[in-house]
């Protein structure tokens, strides 16, 4: 977590509850980062740290991530799957997740999500300004 310079944890700990930092390890599958270009940066496996100091919630993920180009144009090839196959189960080659990201981000149903990632090529980031 942090570096203590060899000092005691327990005391490390203590120091930190006196302060009023609350450190907090998250058990999690996978975290999927979207830039603002559309890249997603997806964590197998990641180490996540969440640190609650004066009502501000910090997130550290420590792993290392799988870059994949825009949102399909990449493919399920890039992202680990061996077989390549696209387990959105929709035609048109738009994953789920990237659906329910845009819905959850812009507020609108997941079929409104869909035909903005259409109209914008896949591109997650280009579909939420469109909605926005």
């Amino acid at each position: 977590m942090f570096g203590g310079g060899g000092m005691n944890p327990r005391k490390m700990q203590q120091m930190m509850e006196q302060m009023g930092i609350d450190v907090t390890e998250i058990d999690a599958e996978s975290v999927t980062i979207t830039t603002s270009d559309g890249e997603q940066l997806v964590f197998d496996a990641p180490e996540i740290t969440r640190m609650d100091a004066q009502g501000t919630q910090t997130y550290q993920i420590v792993g290392e991530p799988d870059r994949q180009e825009a949102a399909g144009t990449a493919g399920a090839v890039e992202s680990g799957d061996a077989d390549g196959s696209d387990d959105s189960g929709g035609d048109d080659e738009i994953p789920e997740s990237d659906i329910k990201l845009v819905a959850s981000q812009t507020g609108v149903s997941p079929s409104e999500a869909r035909e903005a990632l259409e109209a914008e090529d896949g591109e997650p980031a280009a579909a939420i300004n469109r909605l926005e």
